[in-house]
């Protein structure tokens, strides 16, 4: 199912469906920025504002940006902040969405729905001020292989998005051609058990 179709149906229980890979990455993302300083922040698939309550509480300016109407709609209902601008876009498109500089940019469990990283972590680097960091949390490519999806239920059945396989390598090469060196790098399990492979994968990279 395309992207936009399916998060527009999943919006509906999104938030009330259990799933480990959404709540997991909601608290990677705190543990990895936890100590990191932000003023203004632009939120890539912002969905239903999980992840956005967290970055409004210390950030001075957010712009949030969806695919999904129905993602969003969710997402306003829950943070109706005066600091925080919700954006309908394509991020595959050129970016006009942007207004200024940002001292992060973040990628939620959205790039696994985008086929080539190139052009898109470009729009993310340009996005940055010089010393700006862009924060990436994905299902790990481990998880990838072994064909998780996003998927979610349905009275029709089983629906599963338009997703693309991606190795850890894609990403940090393709960060590093857009002028973005690593600073962290993190792979995370459920309730810390390492018996079985990582389900996140999370990278923090600065723009120097």
């Amino acid at each position: 199912m395309d992207v936009r179709t399916a998060y527009n149906a999943w919006s509906e229980q999104y938030d009330t469906n259990a799933n480990r890979t959404r709540d997991l990455e909601a608290t990677v993302l705190r543990e990895v920025l936890n100590a990191l300083p932000f003023a203004r922040v632009l939120e890539i698939g912002c969905g239903t504002g999980k992840n956005t309550e967290w970055l409004a509480q210390r950030s001075k300016h957010i712009t949030a940006v969806d695919l999904s109407e129905g993602m969003l709609a969710r997402a306003r209902e829950k943070v109706a902040l005066p600091h925080v601008r919700f954006v309908q876009a394509d991020i595959l498109q050129p970016w006009t969405f942007r207004d200024g500089a940002y001292d992060l940019v973040t990628f939620s469990l959205v790039l696994e729905h985008v086929e080539h990283l190139g052009p898109v972590l470009k729009e993310g680097a340009m996005s940055l001020a010089t010393g700006g960091h862009l924060y990436v949390g994905e299902l790990h490519p481990f998880k990838q292989y072994a064909g998780t999806k996003a998927r979610f239920e349905t009275e029709a059945g089983t629906q599963v998005v338009t997703c693309y396989d991606h190795h850890t390598s894609d990403f940090l090469n393709s960060a590093m051609a857009n002028g973005l060196e690593l600073v962290h790098l993190g792979e995370h399990f459920h309730d810390d058990d390492k018996t079985g492979p990582p389900w996140v994968l999370s990278l923090l990279l600065r723009k120097s």
